[in-house]
């Protein structure tokens, strides 16, 4: 960029006026520009000085606007220097007008005046009887809150004196808030802001019941307070209204939640739970704990303070709803703090109940209105909608008054019925959410070895409204005898009737006849049933003559290279303990799962890579990627007062005076038990590996990991792989690429018009005629869409649905536009 050329567009544009136009090309200047304000740089700093006087404090917040939205540290930085000459003037005039200017700068960029400036500033404004914006007095407050400076507590006798609401503007739960009651008349507008200072001073973990009765008559001050608290509350975890420039501290003011609105809020989550039941209360609050519990990258759940105060007011609800949410987020929540929690709150309402934690968690699943399994009809008016989740996937279909199918919702229903529409769209998101969390804790009743009595069986499973939608797709065993639903009632793979029994467990193919597992396999293909989970297709894994050499270690998944923070959440996922590897770390704890139920801890060994911080680590130090090692079990013995046998998804108990060096023979170990951890082990191996990144043909950084690379990405294949290759055997004959594809040994074989393609079962990755070729293609994240009409036996393997979406593309690959794809087909 030439300066003297810049600093002339930019001359020009001053004395224009066009302070926005000047504020863009500054930002185009800082882009690129890389070095210091000086003399170097004269003819842009020049131009700005040439805008009007009165202009200046316009332009010097525009340029700060844009430069809240950038994202490169390198530019940030530079235009950061640049706002620092700016608005230098203003904080070296003493008079209340550039005070102004200077604080509404600060309220915009966190912690650029340290604490004795803004007090400064702040006393220049009040001194002239004018108010401090409430974005100044949030700034004061982050300034106090964070310790920015070390003169914070200059603030703090400044901000006690100031009549202002116990709320920070910027979030938009919070500006709702201030707005709603800003609008209300004074009287009631001072009742609500003395229960704000009131959320304001929850300051523990739980309400004390002074703190509650305070609140309860705070509460009954107010008019119907519950419709605009639950209003505001989902507003919680919405991007910043107020965009702030990015300093060091860029997670807390971007991401998370504002520090000094967490204590307030927690407030009102509480005061919540004390209002009269109303349907919406449960879902309102079991949704702000997922809220708060997203993950920020660098940073961890957002504020895991907010997500377990809402878990204490679920469970001060006494509804069935509240019981639901609780039991839901018990089977989907990984972080242990809240999971805790949940799980606090489960075995206090069995307790209270009389009943098993299992027993609660199957009782505690509603029917959502529907009527039938799987099914719900709603009326609105003479139009109609019928919400079917039989198959698995929610699906809505809307009929007009005329009983015709329609795309979408009726105008009819959208004048006519806003409430009922919004209360069974709201149902139709619960069900989703519960189908999928109500899987995951099914799933994990194999290790559990539930048993049921087939009378409750039958009514929380097999016809309960939603959970039946996935018990009529698994194969049970009904007093040891192997059955499945159908035409509505239980049979065998060979036609005949089951109509009763004593007791009832989940079909598990291990120790099962092959030909049992095969026909089962063969039943759910001819009846065209998914199972929402690998069931009949699920992987077995028996000791190898390897394992039976290395006696009490397997090295079956030894040697790998994963991405370590995806390892991270797959292992929380399937209840396994894990921590982050630190490069700062001098020793590493196994990742564990305890199976107390067993008497068992399996432990998966794993250590991070790397040496080069900046290449190998996160900004906090965490590595990037881990290998992996032996796959242990360990003896444990379970206190007696642990008394819930299953592993629900909820935070595993761990004997702290058990801890025995010496490792099981893995002779010793159930072989379910073997099976299901070295699966956990696969599914971790075979997700997280950086084989799976077809991005990765050079080995990655510096090259190091290329021979890994290509081993795994066309290697040997798994246990999942090879269950996969089997699937295929059986899928490619009835596709409509029948005569163009064909499974040989490691790979599906494509042929197209232009290459023949070799797509690997276990990666995913391609090589292609002549001489092996490598072929880069990358998958969306949505690539289990494309894959047409074809059926699947099972959900969730994802890597099955991008091979047959890439096959079916290849077998006419010269209909392929995609020029990264094209460019290598004839290169």
């Amino acid at each position: 960029m030439i300066f003297p050329e810049c600093g002339g567009r930019m001359a020009e544009l001053a004395r224009r006026g066009d302070v926005e136009g000047l504020a863009d090309e500054t930002m185009a200047f800082t882009a690129v520009y890389t070095g210091h304000w000086g003399h170097e740089s004269r003819h842009v700093t020049d131009a700005l000085g040439l805008v009007a006087p009165e202009r200046k404090p316009e332009l010097l917040m525009a340029i700060l606007e844009r430069c809240c939205r950038v994202t490169d540290t390198g530019q940030r930085r530079v235009t950061n220097d640049l706002l620092q000459i700016l608005v230098r003037p203003y904080t070296k005039i003493a008079t209340p007008e550039s005070a102004a200017v200077a604080l509404a700068f600060g309220a915009r960029h966190t912690a650029y005046f340290d604490a004795k400036e803004q007090r400064r500033m702040a006393e220049l404004l009040l001194d002239a009887g004018r108010p401090l914006p409430p974005e100044v007095v949030a700034v004061m407050r982050r300034t106090v809150a964070h310790g920015y400076w070390s003169s914070a507590e200059a603030l703090k006798s400044l901000l006690v004196k100031l009549d202002v609401p116990a709320l920070n503007p910027g979030e938009a739960w919070a500006d709702q808030a201030l707005a709603d009651v800003a609008s209300l008349d004074p009287e009631e507008a001072r009742h609500w802001y003395e229960l704000f200072r009131h959320a304001a001073t929850a300051t523990s973990a739980k309400p004390s019941q002074r703190w509650e009765t305070a609140a309860r008559g705070l509460l009954d001050e107010l008019a119907e307070p519950g419709d605009r608290l639950r209003g505001w509350l989902t507003l919680v975890g919405r991007p910043r209204t107020i965009r702030l420039n990015r300093t060091q501290w860029e997670h807390d003011v971007t991401e998370s939640f504002d520090q000094f609105n967490t204590t307030p809020l927690r407030g009102l989550v509480w005061m919540v739970s004390f209002l009269p039941d109303h349907p919406e209360t449960a879902r309102v609050l079991g949704a702000l704990v997922e809220t708060a519990l997203r993950k920020v990258a660098g940073l961890g759940p957002r504020n895991p303070k907010i997500a377990n105060a809402a878990v204490y007011a679920l469970s001060r609800v006494p509804t069935e709803e509240a019981l639901a949410q609780i039991a839901r987020l018990a089977a989907r929540v990984t972080f242990k703090g809240t999971l805790k929690e949940l799980n606090a709150a489960l075995d206090t309402r069995a307790a209270a109940l009389g009943l098993t934690r299992d027993e609660v968690e199957e009782l505690a699943v509603p029917a959502y209105g529907l009527t039938e399994v799987g099914r719900r009809v709603e009326h609105f008016g003479d139009a109609s909608a019928t919400l079917d989740a039989s198959s698995g996937t929610v699906t809505v279909t809307w009929r007009s008054s005329a009983g015709k199918v329609v795309k979408s919702v009726p105008a009819s229903v959208r004048s006519g019925h806003p409430e009922q529409l919004a209360e069974f769209k709201a149902a139709v998101k619960d069900v989703e959410k519960m189908l999928s969390a109500q899987a995951e804790r099914l799933d994990r009743q194999f290790l559990a070895e539930r048993v049921w009595p087939f009378d409750a069986w039958r009514t929380r499973y097999l016809d309960h409204p939603l959970v039946g939608t996935l018990a009529r797709r698994l194969i049970w065993l009904v007093d040891d005898v192997p059955c499945a639903y159908r035409d509505g009632a239980l049979h065998t793979h060979e036609g005949k009737e089951i109509t009763g029994g004593e007791t009832v467990r989940l079909w598990h193919p291990i120790g099962r006849e092959v030909a049992e597992v095969l026909a089962w396999r063969g039943w759910l293909e001819a009846n065209r049933v998914t199972q929402p989970f690998k069931q009949a297709h699920r992987e077995v894994y028996l000791l190898t003559a390897a394992e039976e050499n290395t006696r009490v270690y397997s090295n079956r998944y030894a040697a790998h290279v994963l991405r370590q923070h995806q390892f991270h959440a797959l292992t929380a996922a399937r209840g396994w303990r894990n921590k982050l590897r630190m490069m700062v770390d001098d020793a590493y704890e196994p990742a564990t799962r305890e199976l107390p139920q067993w008497g068992l801890r399996a432990e998966f060994w794993i250590e991070g890579i790397g040496d080069d911080w900046a290449a190998d680590t996160t900004e906090s130090g965490a590595y990037l990627r881990i290998a992996t090692d032996q796959v242990r079990f360990y003896p444990i013995t379970a206190p007696e007062h642990y008394a819930h046998a299953g592993g629900g998804g909820y935070e595993q108990w761990v004997h702290q005076d058990a801890q025995p060096t010496d490792p099981l023979p893995l002779a010793e170990i159930p072989p379910l038990v073997l099976s299901e951890i070295l699966r956990d082990v696969d599914l971790f191996v075979g997700v997280a590996s950086v084989g799976n990144d077809p991005t990765w043909q050079d080995g990655g950084p510096d090259g190091r990991f290329r021979e890994y690379w290509a081993s795994y990405s066309f290697g040997e294949l798994s246990g999942t792989a090879q269950t996969r290759r089997e699937m295929l055997e059986r899928l490619v004959p009835r596709l409509a690429i029948a005569d163009r594809a064909e499974v040989e040994g490691r790979f599906l074989v494509v042929r197209g018009d232009l290459r023949t393609y070799r797509i690997h079962l276990g990666s995913g990755n391609i090589l292609m005629s002549p001489n092996d070729q490598y072929l880069c293609i990358v998958p969306k994240q949505t690539t289990g869409s494309a894959t047409g009409d074809v059926f699947l036996p099972f959900e969730g393997d994802r890597v099955l649905a991008v091979i047959l979406s890439k096959a079916l593309m290849l077998a006419k690959d010269t209909q392929i536009t995609d020029p990264t794809i094209t460019q290598q087909l004839r290169g």
